[in-house]
């Protein structure tokens, strides 16, 4: 087998005839491949420009599978964390799109039925008695934080009035914005005194009333009435005749404006043997209808802690319950 001799070869269009492509240097401008550094242009592998590194992109560049410039997604605080639950940092739930009609920091409620209501375990309380201001955590069924509550109240009012004792309790929401406010006023809550008993002022934002609960005169089981801003009874809630709580919840039924459906409860959950015989730190959980108005899921939030203190607040970590409102 023979090969052809080394120099130009006939057939083949030799440097400087038609049909060989001219130096670039000599290429007309607009015609033949960009150059180095033109956007488009692609190196090789191995190229690296001068006074520059390997590696070199040029501008333009975009390599597959990354977002344009600029776009980066959500920054990692705000990333879910792997192995948990996705929402906002420190195990906060998200807040869903504001809608105007809607009261600020009352998005959340939008699309629950269920929250649960954790009060913090006070060490100066469980050891020597003495009333502190109660603090609790509201959460989702899913374990995130909705809501931090926090009670307002004097020392003096704490340890003489008790579980009667008049307060304002606070709201917050992640931003440690107040977004619902509750107001007690000094009332009894025994069928004895059927002009005086036990009312909750909700305000969303504070200032605003948005509702109240109200306790209805009785004998054998604790009723209320859940009424809106104008008065109007939306709700009806009733509990049990005993409302000890030995080795098993306690059940307040949440009823319709006739009272003759339950649509949900607050129920006030056993916590386990040294929480409730030491503390008065107690769990509850409320569920209500999912289209339920934000603006009564707020006042329920205000009926599951009047319901607390009224027959689980502790006064000296002694209990106080009894049978039926006497």
């Amino acid at each position: 087998m023979s090969y052809p001799p080394a120099g130009p070869q006939a057939g083949y269009p030799q440097p400087g005839q038609p049909g060989y492509p001219p130096p670039y240097s000599e290429m007309p401008p607009g015609q033949g491949y960009p150059p180095p550094g033109h956007v488009g242009f692609q190196p090789h592998p191995g190229y690296v420009p001068p006074g520059g590194q390997p590696g070199y992109q040029p501008q333009g560049y975009q390599p597959q599978g990354y977002p344009p410039s600029g776009g980066y997604g959500q920054p990692i605080a705000a990333q879910p964390i792997s192995g948990g639950p996705p929402g906002a940092p420190g195990g906060w739930m998200n807040m869903p799109q504001g809608n105007p009609n809607i009261p600020r920091g009352l998005e959340y409620l939008t699309m629950i039925d269920q929250l649960l209501v954790h009060q913090k375990v006070e060490l100066l309380e469980a050891f020597t008695g003495f009333e502190t201001q109660n603090k609790y955590t509201i959460k989702n069924s899913m374990g995130q934080k909705v809501y931090y509550a926090v009670e307002d109240s004097d020392c003096l009012t704490r340890n003489c009035c008790g579980p009667l004792r008049p307060f304002d309790m606070k709201i917050l929401d992640n931003y440690k914005t107040e977004v619902i406010h509750l107001n007690r006023p000094l009332a009894c809550d025994s069928c004895w005194f059927p002009c005086c008993l036990q009312r909750m002022e909700v305000s969303s934002p504070p200032g605003t009333v948005i509702g109240s609960i109200e306790q209805e005169w009785s004998i054998l089981t604790p009723q209320f009435n859940i009424k809106n801003s104008a008065g109007d009874t939306v709700l009806k809630i009733e509990g049990p005749i005993c409302t000890f709580s030995i080795c098993g919840d306690v059940e307040f039924k949440v009823l319709s404006r006739d009272g003759g459906t339950q649509v949900g409860k607050i129920s006030k959950q056993w916590a386990g043997l040294l929480r409730e015989a030491f503390t008065d730190a107690d769990y509850f959980g409320i569920t209500f209808p999912m289209d339920l108005d934000v603006k009564m899921k707020a006042v329920m939030i205000g009926a599951c802690f009047l319901i607390d203190y009224m027959f689980f607040e502790k006064s000296g970590n002694r209990e106080g319950d009894s049978i039926g409102m006497f």
